[in-house]
C-alpha cells in the first residue's frame, strides 16, 4: 500500500508564473518532461478570490473567498516527487504561499449550462496569511479575474531582486507603504 500512496497525484491548480508561457513554467515542463506532472487544462475557480500582483510583478491568490473574482488558471496533476519541487518554488516552507483546498471547474463548463459540470477539488498557492490579507487593503481591494502577459511583464526573476531583503521583507516593505 506504501507503493500506492507514493504515487499518488496531487491537483495543482497554477494562476500565475507557473502557466504556459509564463516566467515560471520551465520547472511544469521539466516535470511533465519526468513524468512528474500532467497538464489537465484551463480551469476556472467556483468561486471568487482576490488575485493581485505585488512586489516584483509577483501573482498572489488571496485566501478571502467570496472577494474579488472568479480566478482563472491551468491544472496540473502533480507526483509527490513534483510536488516538493514546486513547494520549494513557492517558498511554502519560508512562509511566502500556503498550498490550501480550492474548488474549480473547467473554463469550458463556463459558457454552457452549469448543471452537468463536475467541481474538481485541487490545491492552491495561497499568500501567506502573515500578510495575503494586507495586499489585498494596499492593492484597494480590487484584484484580477487572470494573470496576464500584461502583469507578467512586470516580473522580475528571483536572481534578479535585491540581494539586501529577504521575499518575506520585500512583501511586508510592499504592504506597509504609504498608499496615496
Amino acid at each position: 500500500m506504501a507503493d500506492v500512496n507514493q504515487s499518488k497525484a496531487h491537483l495543482i491548480f497554477t494562476y500565475g508564473t507557473l502557466k504556459r508561457g509564463f516566467p515560471n513554467h520551465t520547472l511544469m515542463e521539466s516535470l511533465i518532461h519526468r513524468n512528474d506532472a500532467v497538464f489537465l487544462g484551463p480551469y476556472v475557480t467556483c468561486i471568487s478570490y482576490p488575485l493581485v500582483v505585488g512586489p516584483h510583478g509577483i501573482p498572489f491568490l488571496i485566501n478571502l473567498p467570496g472577494s474579488g473574482n472568479r480566478v482563472t488558471g491551468e491544472l496540473y496533476s502533480v507526483s509527490v516527487r513534483g510536488l516538493y519541487q514546486v513547494d520549494d518554488l513557492e517558498g511554502t516552507s519560508l512562509g511566502h504561499y500556503e498550498r490550501l483546498p480550492v474548488k474549480l471547474i473547467p473554463c469550458e463548463s463556463t459558457n454552457s449550462d452549469a448543471g452537468g459540470v463536475i467541481q474538481v477539488e485541487a490545491e492552491a498557492y495561497y499568500a501567506h496569511r502573515s500578510f495575503g490579507e494586507g495586499l489585498w487593503e494596499r492593492k484597494g481591494k480590487e484584484g484580477l479575474s487572470a494573470y496576464t502577459e500584461k502583469e507578467a511583464s512586470g516580473y522580475v526573476r528571483r536572481e534578479d531582486r535585491p540581494k539586501d531583503r529577504s521575499f518575506r521583507d520585500e512583501v511586508h516593505f510592499f504592504v506597509s507603504a504609504a498608499r496615496n
